[in-house]
């Protein structure tokens, strides 16, 4: 049975978003590249890229359905179906992982009840697990409509979540204040963030991030390499200077294992 077409937008609905969109596309040379912030705009509208959205993306850019669905499909900053206020992510990469990541995933979906990109019943909280946010150093990292709650346990994460459902302030650990999936979204397709404090707020990094940085400026001293054989390479620093690390110096193979040392290969006979 062939597919109906796409309802469209109200007239009022439509007529917003196409004065949105007409500033949208005017910031590139070619129309077509301001697919990706229109798919946040029709998002911001209704939580997620709907049907009429796609088609509404598709006739003010001149691209067919299905050239707008790939794109919509493919990234997963897209939703394909209706989704919390909030979309609490918890990171399980490798590193958030081993320090509890994991952990916290398995307790909240226990905690909400549900699974993984499910919705809890009020419509409130989007579960799901996400891949690495570039913030390693505050491990493990939960984050809320791409703000960041670093440090969490499960228990910090369970709070965080209850607070969510009830409606209590939530402060994330740092960068901009926090506000609804929708707003977000909104925020994403290019319009100004006009939430109080999110223009002055930054993300930081952490000290184990800066530590190139700080060397490269001369702010602290290179790491002291000492050789297999204990000796001193001439570009080390003089003895007593700060150092990082004794073990970074590059070893042979053989060297690395005292008890099995590997001599010179000789044919047998000689």
């Amino acid at each position: 049975m062939p597919q109906l077409p796409a309802p469209d937008y109200p007239a009022d609905v439509r007529a917003r978003l196409e004065a949105d969109a007409k500033e949208i596309v005017a910031r590139y040379p070619d129309s077509r590249s301001a697919l990706l912030p229109l798919l946040h705009l029709v998002q911001s509208e209704e939580g997620h890229v709907t049907r009429t959205g796609v088609r509404f993306c598709s006739e003010v850019l001149e691209l067919t359905t299905a050239e707008v669905t790939a794109v919509s499909t493919f990234y997963s900053m897209y939703r394909r179906k209706p989704s919390g206020d909030y979309q609490v992510g918890v990171c399980t990469n490798t590193l958030c992982a081993v320090m509890g990541g994991d952990a916290i995933f398995d307790d909240l979906k226990e905690h909400l009840g549900v699974g993984n990109g499910e919705t809890t019943d009020d419509g409130k909280v989007t579960l799901e697990h996400i891949e690495c946010n570039a913030a390693c150093d505050f491990a493990p990292v939960v984050m809320v409509n791409w703000e960041f709650f670093d440090n969490q346990t499960p228990e910090s994460a369970r709070r965080l979540v209850d607070d969510l459902r009830e409606g209590r302030p939530v402060e994330p650990t740092r960068g901009a204040p926090l506000c609804t999936y929708k707003e977000t979204a909104r925020i994403l397709a290019g319009f100004p963030d006009e939430r109080p404090g999110a223009v002055e707020a930054t993300g930081g990094a952490g000290p184990a991030s800066l530590i190139g940085l700080r060397l490269a400026k001369g702010e602290t001293t290179a790491a002291r390499v000492v050789s297999p054989r204990a000796e001193t390479r001439q570009d080390a620093p003089q003895p007593g200077s700060e150092h990082l690390s004794s073990h970074d110096a590059p070893q042979k193979t053989s060297d690395s294992d005292p008890e099995h040392p590997a001599g010179p290969v000789t044919e047998e006979g000689e």
